[in-house]
């Protein structure tokens, strides 16, 4: 994403031809160091006087750099509540996009700041990515292992599934960063546990990375284990001999799935993602209602 920092007048930076990284596979420009205003730097500190006193003095609320980044994105990407909260109140963009994409919820995620992120969704900011190409606010919750933003995401309606070509599916992208926590939520919530990267499934994400929990946890959420990755691979294919993965898989291919736990399967493939979230409030016995919502992983 971009950001640009301004630079302390005794340790100017030293010039150079180009200054990008790449985030996500895309080549992001770190821009100039001389197109932020001083109310980028405010909201960046988190100096919330100094903020309310440049907007007094007429310095506009959207003002952009070069990259269009906006003292939005900045306060959001260092976690700033109040001054998040001062920029919205004088007409802030909640949903502006740098020239990659990035908007202030995308940065929020970044931070891991749910209060900075309740308050967008609150005041309007979109979930659902407008770039098909760039990968959206949950990805990049995933990617930081930040499952609170996760939950709040989708509480908010965004879409569990949603896929970026050469980043795959959210669960894909926790599998592949050994977020456990992530991928619970995202499974709790409808997301197609065999979706990941073209045919490479979030199990096989899961088993290069070595995570036996979060193998454990796709497995029991349905996980298809004869999926086949594009070198014609199985996931057991790629665990390592004699590992604790490679025993867990080895075995479950010889056991076939409970009728408890197929049965629970099918259930929520019936109801359906979008009122999962409904099962709380059913009429049921609490114990029924949590293995409806596949808590007790080891039934």
């Amino acid at each position: 994403m971009s950001r640009k920092r301004a630079a302390e007048p005794d340790q100017l930076p030293t010039p150079s031809p180009e200054r990008k990284r790449v985030c996500w596979g895309i080549l992001t420009s770190q821009g100039s160091w001389a197109d932020r205003s001083p109310l980028h730097e405010a909201a960046s500190q988190g100096r919330l006087l100094a903020l309310r006193t440049l907007l007094t003095q007429g310095y506009h609320a959207n003002t952009v750099t070069m990259d269009h980044v906006t003292p939005l994105h900045e306060a959001c990407l260092s976690g700033h509540l109040a001054c998040v909260r001062a920029l919205l109140a004088v007409g802030a963009n909640v949903n502006a996009a740098t020239i990659d994409g990035v908007t202030p919820l995308f940065n929020c995620c970044a931070s891991g700041s749910v209060g900075c992120l309740d308050l967008l969704l609150q005041s309007g900011a979109h979930v659902r990515a407008r770039h098909t190409h760039f990968p959206s606010a949950l990805h990049e919750a995933c990617r930081r292992g930040n499952s609170q933003c996760v939950d709040s995401l989708l509480s908010h309606g965004a879409d569990p599934n949603h896929q970026v070509v050469y980043v795959g599916s959210p669960l894909y992208v926790s599998c592949v960063h050994r977020h456990t926590a992530c991928s619970k939520v995202l499974l709790a919530r409808g997301a197609c546990v065999n979706l990941g990267r073209g045919d490479d499934s979030p199990l096989h994400a899961a088993v290069r990375q070595d995570g036996a929990d979060q193998v454990s946890l796709l497995l029991n959420y349905g996980a298809d284990v004869n999926l086949r990755d594009g070198n014609g691979q199985r996931p057991v294919d790629l665990a390592r001999p004699g590992e604790k993965i490679q025993q867990l898989l080895a075995a479950f291919e010889v056991s076939p799935r409970s009728l408890c736990q197929l049965c629970r399967l099918q259930i929520r493939k019936v109801i359906g993602r979008d009122k999962l979230k409904l099962l709380p409030l059913l009429p049921f016995p609490s114990v029924l209602t949590q293995y409806l919502e596949q808590i007790h992983e080891n039934n």
